[in-house]
């Protein structure tokens, strides 16, 4: 998973990605971003306590922070910040809600705004100059793509009118529109920036109730990414911070691209995967090895919590609750999977 950061200047963003990636060494001025960090889930560190195998490895999110030029208003610096995000899996909009010396008070809304209208605009610019290639290549005689026309003209009449195609799923979803990387179209996590005494959400109902939106205190959860792991315990007391920023933004990433976790227990390693909800077990086997996909028998299918009721995977096989299961299967969020397959 992938995630880009972006944000209008003085939104706070390098303080956020320093935040969620305990990564506070910072580059050469206006230069892009990459950090990694691994996703934490206890079910993994007791299955791991449970088998004691040589790794341990965990599902990684990535997340990537623009290169910001100097001057970030001139032409053609917009995007270039685009192209940098648009291979990304969603995208995390940080908006200033905290009150900075000599500048004016925070405007969560208009900030909101004039960033998704950025995004809005990308995306109409590509899907003019391609309507345009396509009806160039219709007067030459080549031939064209009708539902591929009918969805980018679908995209423009939504644009056009100022909503961004994440709020069509279909359209955001259609096979036909994969290649264009559409920004306005990426699931967003809206990111306040509170200041540090603040934790409750700014009253903009219009981005509020329409939006997926968490709080953060940038800069005391920068502070937290540097600390030990007793000192962050007494700082999240202190601050009455049920849990980390990374924790709180991996978490409602999952949910808001769909994504669920299985983990295979191997002879050399315990390892958590990631994947889509509602995937069959023949492609979560593809996601593993593609070798496994091309010989797929079964998947013999065991769910964390039975693991945990039965007391070790020996006991959960004498109850019954290790089943074999068909390439259709469905795993669900939890489940401990291994891939019988023959090539």
């Amino acid at each position: 998973m992938k995630l880009g950061i972006i944000g209008l200047p003085g939104s706070g963003k390098a303080t956020i990605f320093e935040a969620l990636t305990q990564n506070v060494a910072a580059g050469p001025k206006g230069e892009t971003r990459i950090g990694t960090v691994r996703v934490p889930d206890k079910r993994l560190d007791v299955l791991n306590e449970m088998h004691k195998r040589e790794k341990l490895i965990y599902a990684q999110v990535e997340y990537l922070l623009p290169g910001m030029p100097e001057h970030k208003r001139e032409r053609g610096t917009d995007q270039l910040i685009w192209t940098q995000v648009r291979d990304c899996d969603a995208l995390i909009h940080t908006i200033r809600n905290f009150k900075v010396y000599g500048f004016e008070d925070p405007k969560p809304y208009a900030d909101f705004h004039e960033l998704d209208q950025e995004l809005i605009l990308a995306d109409l610019v590509v899907i003019e100059k391609r309507l345009e290639r396509l009806e160039l290549d219709k007067k030459r005689g080549k031939k064209t793509d009708a539902e591929e026309i009918s969805l980018l003209n679908d995209c423009l009449k939504n644009l056009e009118n100022e909503i961004p195609l994440r709020k069509f799923s279909d359209l955001a979803s259609a096979q036909n529109l994969r290649g264009y990387a559409f920004l306005s179209a990426k699931p967003m996590l809206v990111l306040f920036n509170n200041e540090d005494d603040d934790d409750t959400l700014p009253e903009v109902e219009e981005v509020t109730s329409r939006e997926n939106c968490l709080i953060i205190r940038g800069k005391l959860e920068q502070e937290l990414a540097q600390m030990s792991e007793q000192e962050a315990s007494e700082f999240l007391t202190e601050f009455n911070i049920t849990a980390s920023a990374m924790d709180r933004v991996i978490k409602r990433s999952y949910e808001l691209l769909g994504l669920i976790a299985f983990f295979t227990i191997g002879d050399k390693e315990v390892r958590a995967w990631t994947v889509k909800q509602g995937t069959c077990a023949i492609d979560a086997a593809e996601v593993i090895h593609t070798d496994m996909k091309k010989g797929f028998i079964r998947a013999e299918v065991l769910s964390y919590e039975d693991l945990m009721s039965a007391g070790s995977y020996q006991a959960a096989r004498k109850k019954g609750t290790v089943r074999l299961e068909g390439k259709t299967y469905q795993i669900n969020d939890g489940d401990i999977v291994y891939i019988r397959f023959n090539v």
